[in-house]
């Protein structure tokens, strides 16, 4: 066979077989909406017809005698009957697969259901394992969505009681005022006073809070010392310390530098020393103690409230959480709403580090831990 015609041959066959690949093509684009079982017999229907389309063109060429085509045809029709019973099997299980898949699709949103195990080739069974592992996580989005809608419902309630109290009281010592029934018209100014700057504590404690969940008020990050933060901190903590008959101290190293916003930093230790000494009983002990750590530096703060319940230990950084009795051994914290600690977990966790709380020997106290990321060098130091 001439090299001429073995190019007109090889011509023939590509045209054919192009041919019928569009027909194929045309085909697929009809069948698109049906099912993918129709797409693999169009296939395996066009890998049959484009050597049959080519062996009928060569013979009308007469480079192939009709018994070799008649021969040819019968072993193609064999292989074709042969082959679209296998694909058609191939579709019905790849159908099968596609329609657990599609179960499980439809499952996620089920609040009880259970994906199915995979099976099927590895695409498939990665794609359900993903599956699952995207259910997990909207059962934990759930259960988060949850607790902080009970948290917002409580919050509410605790401050609506909070609000109400002083306003009541403030209600009755104006109008006593007004009609001119005080006695004590100075003491009644004094507590006129107190309430209201326990409300105004309140009123900046839920805006500081709406800015953490709202996103917004990034922190100004800056190089500070941190034995300047915890002494103002103390400073400013000690009178409240004083009338309590709490003693408050502590050590922390000098040269300890973390790279953080130094007014919101501030505002989470002193909130964490103040929530120390409002749950701490008269002669007890708060200490602020801040340790270098490798790549890190902790602060933390330990207290003598007698500890936290186990029940209560996953809620204390909870939007109006508040405690129990067991760790309230002196006045409640009216006025506060239990933002303090929601606070500084939005605060540390906007520095990049987290707050932990753990429970001392039994009936002691409890410690609070603050890790966050280091600035520069650390040195050691006397204490505060």
């Amino acid at each position: 066979m001439t090299p001429a015609v073995q190019a007109e041959i090889l011509l023939i066959s590509v045209v054919c077989a192009a041919g019928v690949g569009l027909l194929g093509l045309l085909a697929s684009w009809l069948l698109r909406d049906r099912s993918l079982r129709w797409q693999l017999a169009v296939i395996a229907l066009v890998a049959v017809a484009a050597p049959y389309a080519g062996l009928v063109a060569v013979t009308q060429r007469m480079f192939i005698s009709g018994h070799d085509l008649t021969v040819a045809m019968y072993v193609g029709s064999a292989a074709a009957v042969v082959s679209l019973l296998a694909v058609l099997a191939l579709g019905s299980f790849v159908a099968r697969w596609v329609g657990a898949v599609r179960t499980n699709v439809r499952r996620l949103g089920d609040v009880d259901g259970e994906i199915d195990p995979p099976r099927g080739p590895s695409e498939f069974r990665e794609l359900t394992e993903a599956l699952a592992e995207t259910q997990g996580e909207l059962a934990a989005s759930r259960e988060r969505e949850r607790r902080l809608d009970q948290s917002r419902r409580e919050l509410v309630s605790w401050v609506s009681h909070d609000l109400r109290t002083p306003l009541a009281g403030l209600r009755a010592m104006t109008e006593a005022l007004e009609d001119g029934l005080a006695v004590d018209p100075d003491r009644y100014l004094a507590q006129i006073r107190r309430d209201v700057d326990r409300m105004t504590l309140m009123v900046d404690d839920l805006f500081e809070l709406s800015k953490i969940h709202a996103g917004v008020g990034q922190p100004v990050l800056e190089s500070v010392l941190l034995r300047d933060l915890v002494s103002e901190a103390i400073a400013s903590a000690d009178p409240v310390a004083r009338t309590r008959n709490v003693r408050l101290g502590g050590h922390v190293a000098d040269g300890i530098k973390v790279t953080a916003d130094a007014a919101a930093l501030s505002r989470a230790i002193s909130n964490l020393v103040m929530n120390a000494i409002r749950h701490t009983p008269d002669d007890g002990t708060v200490r602020v103690v801040a340790e270098p750590l490798p790549g890190a530096v902790e602060l933390s703060v330990t207290d003598e409230c007698g500890g936290i319940p186990v029940a209560d230990m996953e809620r204390v950084f909870e939007v109006g959480w508040q405690g129990s009795a067991a760790r309230t051994p002196g006045e409640p914290s009216v006025g506060r709403a239990g933002l303090g600690l929601a606070i500084v977990r939005g605060i540390v966790e906007a520095h990049r580090g987290a707050v932990t709380v753990e429970n001392l020997d039994p009936g002691t106290g409890c410690r609070f831990r603050i890790r966050l990321p280091t600035g520069s060098g650390v040195a050691t130091g006397s204490g505060v």
